[in-house]
């Protein structure tokens, strides 16, 4: 129990370093949650900075979220590694260092799941890029990119509780910190349809 809080408060601390709020101040460019969607993240860095910048930030999240997977692998039973995700992205999504307002946890639960379960990972990349291909809409591509990596963690462990139970906090999470794009299309009662 000792290893599991430790591990987990770690990946807390380590997700609520958010490298895009970061980068914004260190070039004297607005806080990034005061424009477009509002989040800190890669998608709303690319709107305001450019491909390279967000690129470089994406990179930053998937290697932070590897280191703690590794941690996570080494120092916890399998079926509990799934929780480290979940800390990982509460920090992100959370971040105590940045007034709990941080990104919406996508990028790093890839990378963690780049670590943890290779595949999956892959098979979620192949999914967003065949949803946003259909709909142009991020968002959308991304739940269906975190309900890959979610099931291809529990199904990697087994089907353990602990491991499904993990997944499946961490789904629901990064769902929740979707519900500003989830409401935003309800009230312009927009029916998502295929692009054109």
């Amino acid at each position: 129990m000792g290893k599991l809080i430790l591990v987990c408060a770690i990946a807390y601390l380590a997700g609520s370093v958010n490298f895009a709020i970061i980068f914004f101040r260190l070039t004297g460019k607005t806080d990034p949650r005061l424009s477009f969607s509002g989040n800190a993240g890669t998608t709303n860095v690319y709107r305001q900075a450019g491909i390279v910048w967000a690129g470089i930030v994406f990179l930053l999240d998937i290697g932070r979220a590897i280191a703690v997977a590794a941690l996570a692998v080494y120092f916890l039973p399998a079926s509990l590694v799934p929780w480290a995700g979940f800390f990982l992205v509460s920090g992100n999504s959370y971040p105590c260092f940045h007034r709990f307002y941080g990104g919406k946890g996508v990028a790093n639960y890839l990378g963690f799941s780049l670590f943890v379960v290779p595949w999956a990972a892959g098979l979620s990349a192949i999914a967003w890029l065949a949803v946003y291909g259909i709909f142009r809409i991020p968002f959308i591509a991304s739940f269906f990119m975190i309900f890959t990596l979610a099931v291809g963690q529990a199904y990697f462990f087994g089907w353990a509780f602990g491991a499904v139970a993990g997944a499946t906090a961490t789904f629901a999470l990064i769902l929740l910190n979707h519900r500003k794009n989830i409401s935003e299309i309800w009230k312009s009662r927009k029916t998502i349809r295929p692009a054109e």
